[in-house]
């Protein structure tokens, strides 16, 4: 696959401070969106060319424009609105998250995504070794925050079933794919928390199921990230990385993959799966043995919840041990997930956070040369 790399990372990176500052004097009104915007350009430029100066060959503008992972996607869809949490609305490993409240005001559709003009911008930025990368959340992300419990209440004054809300979702999705693949687009990964929620041992809790109940949640998320593929260009790269919540080093859900491969592994119509193995809230890699054909896996054997560096060849041991269900030829290394997929960022420095980067490249040239 040209457009995976042995050594790669997730997609967002810890926000500089000046950004950081400065979109804190946006929201005070302090400085124009213009200003905002030049911050944000200069900012992504440092990210990319850092990236560049590393080897890597995938480039994406580090999450920078955006406040947390899957929201403001989210945002950029007719039909949907936010307002600023009071208490948090969602606990990570008993902290609080304040992240925009998030709900449905009308019909679901897209046009003219505003992400298709931040990819431009990364876009223009490749040479001739390197991709740019979007990252976007998955459509079953986007269906389950409209749909779990807590939403329903709202999503039922537009929509008479769940099926009718991932109908528009999905054709959403594939609107957006073809603004962003004549935008140049041709690496698009999806972000999918909701297959972490589905093994965690509250899953019939979390979503108001019975594990009859659940079952079907498995086959609504597939089914509808599948239809949202339906039709994509043949040399549009589909990624997907499987998480379990990332917030300011916490995390959301816990289990291992194997109530959930031969659904997720087996037919999902992605190119690679991105997953997480970085402690033992992921499980064995038994359940490997699911991914078919010639789809591959890359191993979040290098976390970035912690500052603390990897012992490298017990990283190498761990992929070792993973070729026993997937070929060493088919398996790639990243961090588990991204440095900041809120805008807090995690409990690490960017001279740590770069550290961590270094040792994937460094391990993934020792395993595969």
């Amino acid at each position: 696959m040209s457009q995976l790399n042995r050594y790669e990372f997730v997609g967002s990176f810890l926000r500089p401070e000046r950004l950081k500052e400065a979109r804190k004097n946006y929201e005070l009104n302090n400085i124009t969106k213009e200003e905002l915007t030049k911050v944000e350009d200069e900012c992504i430029v440092e990210l990319v060319n850092k990236l560049k100066e590393l080897g890597y060959h995938t480039i994406t503008d580090g999450e920078f424009r955006r406040s947390t992972w899957h929201l403001d996607f989210m945002w950029g869809f007719n039909g949907v609105e936010h307002k600023k949490t009071i208490d948090g609305n969602q606990t990570f490993d008993g902290e609080a998250a304040m992240i925009d409240d998030t709900f449905m005001t009308g019909k679901i559709s897209c046009k003219d995504h505003p992400f298709v003009e931040h990819f431009k911008f990364v876009k223009a930025l490749e040479d001739e070794n390197t991709v740019a990368k979007l990252t976007i959340p998955a459509p079953a992300q986007f269906l389950e925050q409209m749909i779990m419990p807590f939403a329903w209440s709202n999503t039922k004054k537009f929509y008479d079933t769940q099926e009718e809300v991932a109908k528009d979702i999905a054709e959403g999705y594939r609107e957006f794919i073809k603004e962003v693949y004549a935008a140049g687009c041709r690496n698009l990964q999806l972000d999918d928390c909701s297959w972490g929620m589905v093994v965690d041992p509250a899953a019939c809790k979390l979503f108001g199921v019975t594990p009859k109940g659940l079952e079907k949640i498995k086959e609504q998320l597939l089914e509808i990230n599948n239809s949202a593929l339906e039709g994509k260009p043949e040399d549009l790269i589909v990624n997907t990385h499987v998480c379990r919540g990332n917030f300011h080093s916490t995390y959301a859900s816990s289990g291992a993959y194997d109530s959930v491969a031969a659904t997720l592994f087996a037919k999902e119509n992605v190119n690679a799966y991105y997953l997480e193995f970085d402690d033992e809230r992921s499980g064995g890699f038994e359940p490997l043995k699911y991914v078919e054909g010639d789809k591959k896996v890359v191993l979040g054997l290098i976390t970035t919840k912690s500052p603390k560096l990897e012992d490298a060849q017990a990283v190498i041991d761990r992929i070792h041990e993973a070729a026993k269900y997937v070929p060493l030829d088919r398996l790639y290394l990243s961090p588990q997930c991204g440095f900041a997929s809120c805008e807090i960022g995690n409990k690490l420095t960017e001279e740590e956070q770069w550290a961590k980067i270094e040792l994937v490249k460094e391990i993934a040239e020792k395993v595969w040369g």
